[in-house]
């Protein structure tokens, strides 16, 4: 038996090392989807919530499902230095809940991206309708229109029938020069259109979700299958230990 042994070492220590390269790599995962969702809850609120009909949790996901894996991660550093095989077991259990739930969100996200499309008109639409260049929705379109250079939904005329049209014209984020561009112009229907943007931030929008949703659903899936990899490190490396501890008696 010993000189099986002395074989299986060897193969036990590289299991170990790739296995805690692995968990690291997958620590720093949950790093940066903690950031991500800390980032969206904080800063990118306003601009999903033109795109949520309702308020949305992706925030508060993207949180917890970090730190789970924050955890998991460091439990799997502990699990592959101790050498227990059991935590090991439990580790490549978890890589097992976290492969699927990925899956199902990468295939959701691209299954219903054209859902996603209409939801965001419907909630853009209402937020132009309601705009009062105030509250949040109403800064958020304004930041869509300054950085896309767009004007509206469809177009400028979108804003013809907003709440804020009648007083105030067409918001001065539809400018396509701001220097160039005065609160008169806006309320005026002949002179606006030669001072702002053309194009709706509708069909900028989508056209961004169509070109990236491919590469998203792709990161995640490439994110998903790579847990297979820990899970059968983890598998290996408990089924070694076991069968050392076992030569061993």
């Amino acid at each position: 038996m010993a000189p099986r042994r002395m074989e299986t070492i060897p193969v036990i220590t590289c299991l170990k090392t790739l296995l805690i390269v692995y968990s690291f790599v997958f620590w720093i995962t949950g790093t940066i989807l903690l950031a991500v969702g800390l980032w969206g809850k904080f800063i990118l609120g306003p601009y999903i919530s033109l795109i949520a009909e309702n308020s949305t949790n992706a925030p508060y996901v993207l949180i917890g499902t970090g730190t789970t894996i924050i955890v998991f991660g460091l439990f799997g550093c502990f699990a592959t230095c101790r050498g227990s095989p059991w935590m090991l077991k439990l580790y490549a259990m978890f890589l097992s809940l976290v492969f699927l739930a990925e899956l199902v969100a990468g295939i959701s996200g691209f299954v219903f991206r054209h859902e996603i499309k209409g939801t965001f008109l419907r909630t853009y639409n209402e937020a132009v309708e309601n705009y009062n260049a105030q509250d949040e929705r109403s800064i958020a379109v304004d930041n869509v229109q300054k950085s896309l250079r767009c004007c509206g939904v469809l177009n400028y005329t979108s804003w013809f029938s907003s709440v804020y049209y009648p007083v105030n014209g067409i918001p001065p984020s539809c400018c396509a020069n701001i220097s160039d561009c005065n609160s008169s112009d806006l309320r005026n229907a002949t002179i606006a259109p030669t001072k702002i943007h053309q194009q709706g931030c509708y069909e900028l929008v989508t056209t961004f979700i169509e070109t990236n949703m491919g590469i998203i659903a792709g990161v995640t899936f490439g994110i998903a299958f790579s847990q297979l990899i820990g899970m059968l490190l983890a598998c290996c490396l408990s089924r070694f230990i076991t069968a050392n501890q076992y030569e061993m008696v």
